[in-house]
Formats: structure tokens, sequence, C-alpha cells
């Protein structure tokens, strides 16, 4: 394969990210004007998955550095747009839902319900299993990935704020 060739299907992939990540913005209703960037997000994201997974990372790795580079850079995009970064970087992270493997998952949990099918697949659970796994761990990393820089960045909490309020109240005799 040579250099174009990647070049290309590293475009299209960014190109199909950026339209779903829109998409989804616009179900999430998210403002005209943030629109562009969450597709920007989704479709960088993804194109650091589709990259690591080429360069065989595997799947979650792959997944948790794309869904941390859009979560760390929907922090600094929220901050110059004036919204909060939520708006647009699940719209972009869903790019990256494992819907293949939920719905194989699902698939399968249908077929065992039948014996006979069981009996003469008996490979079927195992399959339902790793599919089933494969899923919640993606989905978790998804999650996982976004909060990181949540985390990293947030300077206070709601609980500590709360508590020291209530502290403050409670030491203040009148």
């Amino acid at each position: 394969m040579n250099w174009a060739e990647v070049a290309l299907n590293i475009l299209r992939d960014f190109s199909i990210a950026f339209v779903v990540g829109a998409c989804w913005g616009i179900l999430f209703g998210t403002p005209k004007r943030i629109l562009v960037i969450a597709g920007l997000l989704g479709g960088m994201g993804h194109c650091i998955r589709f990259i690591l997974l080429q360069l065989d990372f595997g799947l979650i790795t792959a997944t948790l550095a794309g869904s941390v580079a859009i979560g760390l850079l929907g922090i600094v995009v929220a901050h110059r747009v004036d919204n909060p970064p939520v708006v647009f970087t699940m719209p972009a992270c869903i790019t990256m839902i494992p819907g293949m493997y939920a719905y194989k998952t699902m698939l399968a949990g249908m077929k065992i319900t039948d014996a006979n099918t069981l009996d003469t697949d008996p490979s079927l659970l195992p399959t339902m299993a790793h599919n089933l796994m494969l899923t919640m761990s993606l989905l978790f990393t998804l999650a996982i990935g976004i909060c990181i820089a949540a985390l990293l960045f947030r300077t206070t909490s709601v609980k500590e704020i709360e508590f020291a309020k209530k502290l403050e109240r409670m030491t203040h005799f009148k």
C-alpha cells in the first residue's frame, strides 16, 4: 500500500466520521455554529483511532486514545467558543460507539434461546460473551477518555464547594 492510498483511507475515514459527528450534533440540539466543531472533533478522534488500528495498537487502546484526544481538545475549544464541552464531545464520541459488537451480542443472545441452535453451534455462547465484553469495554473506554480531560482540568469539585459552604455556615455563630 503506497502513501497515496494510506492518505486517501485516512481522509475517507475522517470525512465519514465528520459527517456522523455533525449529524449527531444536530440530533442532540447542538447550536449550528458548533456543529462544525463536533464534526471536526469526531473526525479527528476517529482518525486517531483508525491510524492506531492500522499500527496494531488494539481496538481498546486506539479507542481510548481517540476519546482522550476528543476530551482534551473539547475542553480547549469549549473555552474559545464559550459553550460547555459536552455539547460537541458527545456527538464526536458517537463515531466510535461499538454498534457492530453490540448487534452481534444481541443476535447471539436471541439465537441462544433456541436449544437446537445451541446444540448445532456450541461456539455461540463464547462468541456472545466475547462480543459483550468487547462492547462493554469500548463503552467504558469512551466514557473514561472523555472524563479524563474533565478531571484533569477541574479545579474544584461540586461536592467540595457544597461541603465548604456548609462547614463555613456551621462554624460562624451569630
